[in-house]
């Protein structure tokens, strides 16, 4: 590729609304255009580097036994209601009319149509076990698109469905797609990924794993135990709730004006958090009736726990009219129970002395008792794990860090294919409900990811697996002509075993550096004057662990020494 051809402007300003280095760097290296909000265009180099990404993603795929199809984008509604999620999903969902007024939806995501494919084509336990994935363009109406390709509206995604007849294959072929995503990281140049227990969400199913790429940068919360090993993400993360005994005290109700949080009210009290019981209210989507959830003061409540123990979706609530909840003094104590559900804390259990709401506007309670005092027949846990809680499995403190989500697997188990009416016949002839598993890389996401993860302040250090071009030649003093011919006989015989780029533009050095730092190829050949007539050239790597002059007849020996490497 010559770079006076190569569609895109680069520029040394970052730009104002760029925070994340990828996002930064693909805009500044002509790599992305936003079209719209979480809508981009992919210009040569990313399309470059996202190809490599794929291919490396449909070698271990078939490593493994995949079969590639593509799926429709654009599916009929009647299959989402087939499974139940064309009205359980929200608005991130597209729905669409055709022509004709059917009901169409944009896919998301396609184990719909993966189950259509495969319950008219696999009719026999002969053919099981299989798998079949595609790389697609998917749709999701993020409300909240962020950091360039790392949340965004429009992206290409691989999603895999594999089929089995029982549990046991299902759990192995699981194993076989993790080994796999685990070699697919290692390939791309992408470190510090970590397997994690993580929610099913709206996919559904027995047991689920994010693949967690751990960065300041990322939206997703993490706990870390470096004892055990103890992983998860914090939608789904346990801990061992740290307890300090206290003698129980009298109960005494307290006037406290205005005091309508727990912040304002150990200040008033003057106790710490932990010696409080805080109420949050929320409203089921389902049946809008509220729900009151009781933790203890110093934790928060985790709204993915709260959701699965309801069976339903929930919203926040901080006034409700038609029930007598006295917003900013509820507790726990002689609660009017009439029209609302309320959840105890596993955070509360056996805990003496607490603050908490009297139901009366301007006053709380102090010396509660749960055991002594409240009738709780059950606890559950619905608190969020924060930094220092005991790890469950070992004792020791956990960590909370941050993290990009770069893959996920599932064990769908009957969810689709019940709901879908798929079958097969066993050896026995009887027919039977296949179980699912589906697996999903977005690649735009980990394009993103590798060049959060290999960069300097200049710019992407591409791996050399993903790089746009491998070689990049700068032709210094061009009008020199001695130097114009060796730059394009280079271009032509590097050209042919690698993808190479030739700078024939004729910049100064500093405008042609610059460029050469933001496009990030491994290996960059510098021609000048003054080295020309000692008959050698300059060989340097973008992550500066080499340079060195080499004669102009080893070129190719010595580059193809450094890319082997």
């Amino acid at each position: 590729m010559l770079l006076s051809k190569l569609l895109g402007e680069r520029f040394k300003e970052k730009p104002a609304d760029a925070f994340m280095a990828s996002h930064i760097f693909m805009l500044r290296g002509g790599y992305i255009r936003q079209v719209s909000n979480g809508i981009f265009t992919l210009l040569p180099p990313a399309r470059r580097a996202s190809r490599k990404i794929e291919q490396i993603i449909r070698e271990e795929m078939d490593a493994i036994g995949g079969q590639e199809v593509l799926f429709p984008v654009v599916l009929p509604a009647e299959l989402w209601k087939e499974s139940g999620r064309f009205d359980s999903v929200g608005s991130e969902l597209l729905r669409l009319k055709d022509r004709s007024g059917h009901d169409m939806v944009l896919g998301m995501t396609h184990e719909e149509a993966a189950v259509h494919l495969a319950r008219s084509e696999a009719k026999s336990y002969l053919q099981y076990p299989f798998m079949i994935y595609q790389i697609q363009t998917k749709f999701r109406d993020e409300p909240r698109a962020r950091g360039g390709l790392i949340r965004v509206r429009e992206f290409t995604m691989k999603d895999a469905y594999s089929f089995h007849t029982s549990q046991e294959d299902l759990e192995a072929y699981y194993q076989k797609v993790l080994d796999a995503y685990d070699r697919i990281y290692k390939r791309v140049g992408l470190r510090n990924v970590i397997a994690i227990e993580s929610d099913t969400g709206m996919m559904g199913g027995g047991k689920a794993h994010e693949f967690m790429y751990l960065s300041g940068g990322g939206e997703d919360t993490i706990v870390l135990c470096d004892q055990c090993g103890y992983q998860s993400n914090m939608e789904v993360a346990v801990s061992s709730i740290q307890k300090e005994p206290c003698e129980e005290q009298p109960m005494e109700e307290v006037h406290t004006p205005g005091v309508r949080d727990i912040e304002a009210l150990t200040k008033f009290l003057s106790i710490p958090e932990f010696r409080t019981m805080k109420a949050t209210v929320f409203s089921r989507r389902d049946n809008k009736i509220p729900v009151v959830v009781f933790v203890r003061g110093d934790l928060q409540v985790n709204e993915v726990k709260l959701k699965k123990i309801l069976g339903t979706e929930v919203d926040p609530l901080t006034d409700y009219e038609g029930v007598d909840l006295c917003f900013g003094f509820i507790g726990a104590y002689h609660l009017n129970m009439e029209g609302i559900q309320v959840l105890y804390d596993k955070s509360l259990e056996g805990e003496t002395n607490l603050a908490c709401g009297a139901n009366r506007k301007d006053y709380h309670i102090k010396g509660v008792s749960v055991p002594r005092d409240l009738d709780i027949r059950e606890f559950v846990d619905v608190a969020r794990v924060k930094e220092g809680d005991a790890c469950v499995k070992c004792g020791s403190p956990l960590k909370v860090r941050r993290g990009i989500e770069a893959g996920n697997i599932f064990q769908l188990g009957t969810k689709y294919t019940k709901s879908m009416g798929m079958q097969y016949m066993d050896e026995n002839g009887t027919l039977q409900t296949p179980l699912m598993g589906c697996y999903g890389i977005g690649v735009g996401r980990l394009l993103a990811c590798v060049l959060e993860d290999n960069h300097d302040e200049y710019g992407p250090i591409w791996p050399k697996s993903v790089a746009p071009w491998l070689i990049h030649i700068c032709m210094l003093n061009d009008t020199n002509e001695g130097i114009r011919e060796l730059g394009f006989r280079l271009y032509q015989e590097l050209g042919q075993r690698w993808d190479t780029l030739l700078d024939d533009r004729g910049a100064a050095a500093g405008v042609q550096f610059a460029d050469a730092d933001l496009l990030g190829a491994p290996v960059r050949i510098i021609l000048s004057k003054r080295n020309l007539a000692k008959g050698q050239v300059e060989i340097t790597t973008r992550d500066k662990r080499i340079k060195t002059m080499v004669p102009v007849e080893e070129v190719s020996q010595k580059v193809g020494e450094i890319l082997d490497q």
